[in-house]
């Protein structure tokens, strides 16, 4: 039912701050984002290390959703967005547990597709659950090309395994020359086994 922990979101208040502190300070790659004006919020996706996530929301003016949410503190986590690769199974799941949701709704001609269950039914937490292929929202920085599963790079004690991951980006291995004998011994058994 749920493929992964895809994203953390916190709301912000000072956007450009939020920002500066996770690009600038903690080096956390500046992915796909955008602006909705209906909702009047502003988010963006951004990648730490191999494959952990965040998102920053925050308002673009009065009457956004997050105003409550901002209204006594700068800053603090929204909400946890939950991959599943089947949204109308998983809501079918949950009508059978007894377990309320809302919001459901398709975004880029159903390139995303999502659904909410409050913080009461989840233990105080915003849960999202939502279908969609994680790399269409990450940036090139991040993984590798569609056309490239993996990428060896030689390091000055021996190499890094790059491998492309099915949630999106990348993840990176580091090996020495005997880990590096060890695994090609093992693949060549792996193939050769009948």
């Amino acid at each position: 039912m749920i493929s992964r922990i895809d994203h953390v979101s916190l709301a912000v208040r000072d956007r450009e701050k939020a920002e500066h502190f996770f690009r600038v300070i903690l080096g956390a790659v500046a992915c796909v984002g955008g602006e909705d004006p209906h909702m009047k919020y502003f988010w963006r996706l951004f990648s730490l290390g191999d494959l952990s996530r965040l998102e920053i929301i925050s308002p673009t003016g009065t009457g956004s959703f997050l105003e409550g949410f901002l209204k006594r503190k700068e800053g603090g986590i929204h909400h946890i967005t939950l991959q599943t690769p089947d949204l109308r199974g998983t809501m079918k799941h949950l009508e059978e547990q007894g377990i309320p949701f809302f919001g459901h709704s398709e975004y880029a001609g159903g390139v995303w597709k999502e659904i909410f269950i409050h913080p009461r039914h989840a233990l105080g937490v915003l849960i999202q659950i939502a279908e969609f292929h994680s790399s269409d929202w990450l940036s090139e920085k991040v993984k590798l090309p569609d056309d490239i599963k993996w990428q060896v790079k030689k390091t000055n004690t021996g190499a890094t395994l790059i491998f492309s991951h099915p949630g999106g980006g990348k993840v990176a291995l580091e090996l020495n020359p005997e880990e590096i004998k060890k695994l090609l011994t093992e693949l060549g058994k792996t193939v050769t086994a009948d």
